[in-house]
């Protein structure tokens, strides 16, 4: 997994004292290359199969984003049998484009909101609660759920 690691200054609000409130300043280590889900997994919070469910539909969620090519293509022509069962870029797109929405179809309409913000927006889980108007610490039971579905459909074991 790549890292990329920065100090980030944390300020927390001591006592009270006259004239104002006394902060104390704490720094902590962050790698930024780390994806929310990434966190969760790595934190104890995520198994190895949901981990998987969700890397999975992370994946196909950024092969789905790349563009078409729109210039000639100079690739020598596909043979059947060879890898990437013989699709060309395009194909692939539209068949990994076709797996996330079946993946998210397959979470149901509930699920599919918290999939959206934490593995594929990569937004940490008090923003995707804050986003969603959830309780706090109400949506990791929910991106369980929606991981276990996910994990279902992709057959993971």
């Amino acid at each position: 997994m790549k890292r990329e690691l920065v100090e980030r200054e944390l300020t927390s609000e001591g006592p009270r004292r006259r004239g104002g409130v006394n902060r104390r300043r704490r720094s902590v280590t962050v790698n930024l290359a780390e994806s929310p889900l990434a966190w969760l997994h790595a934190h104890g919070h995520l198994d190895d199969r949901l981990f998987d469910a969700g890397e999975r539909l992370r994946a196909d969620y950024e092969r789905s984003k790349l563009g078409p090519n729109i210039t000639m293509r100079w690739d020598p022509v596909r043979v059947k049998g060879t890898g990437d069962h013989g699709l060309i870029p395009t194909e692939r797109q539209i068949a990994a484009r076709e797996r996330l929405h079946g993946a998210l179809a397959h979470a149901g309409k509930g699920l599919q909101d918290i999939l959206w913000r934490v593995v594929c927006a990569s937004e940490t889980l008090p923003v995707a609660e804050k986003g969603l108007q959830w309780p706090a610490r109400s949506g990791k039971l929910v991106l369980k759920l929606a991981l276990d579905r996910v994990a279902d459909f992709y057959r993971i074991a």
